[in-house]
């Protein structure tokens, strides 16, 4: 074998053990990586059950139900981007920040009955939005910066659970 021969050979094998290390990095990350979507995306095309994702939007004023299953608290409530609404589902203690007319970000699944939360993520202050909802506003068309902030809580408080029902998809 000539020296170029085997230098050749060097570099293929480089190239295939690079090759074979980022597969390898691309497929661990593939099962930790959970997307941002938005109600109306839900509605739109639900992700697949078994697909994590955060759901974010803002809490329709007059939709929050809680209840008690044993020693566990539920809560139900509707998230919504003015364009469309889904009824998530969360068992355990929400967020002291948690409200109505408020930013909230969901991490869960999507069921038959609704979008199943394991994590619900309140906002922290009032000039806070995350910067996923103000995107999906954007891109709705419920605000454009160049007209200034992003719509304040208040004026999502004025949408009610009965016309997040109507945006809600059928089976909900």
């Amino acid at each position: 074998m000539t020296r170029k021969t085997r230098r050749l050979w060097l570099v293929i094998a480089c190239v295939a053990c690079l090759g074979a290390a980022a597969a390898l990095m691309l497929k661990a990350f593939s099962s930790d990586i959970v997307f941002f979507v938005t109600p109306s995306q839900v509605a739109a095309s639900p992700p697949p059950a078994d697909r994590t994702v955060r759901l974010g939007g803002m809490v329709v004023a007059g939709s929050v139900k809680r209840e008690k299953q044993g020693e566990t608290p539920i809560a139900r409530f509707d998230v919504t981007d003015g364009q469309a609404a889904i009824t998530v589902r969360y068992e355990g203690i929400l967020p002291d920040l948690f409200r109505e007319g408020q930013s909230v970000v969901a991490v869960g699944t999507m069921h038959k009955d609704g979008f199943v939360a394991s994590e619900v993520l309140a906002k922290h202050d009032e000039t806070y939005m995350p910067k996923e909802v103000a995107e999906a506003l954007k891109k709705s068309g419920k605000w454009d910066p160049r007209f200034g902030p992003p719509p304040s809580a208040a004026s999502w408080n004025s949408m009610t659970a009965q016309d997040a029902k109507k945006m809600l998809p059928a089976g909900n």
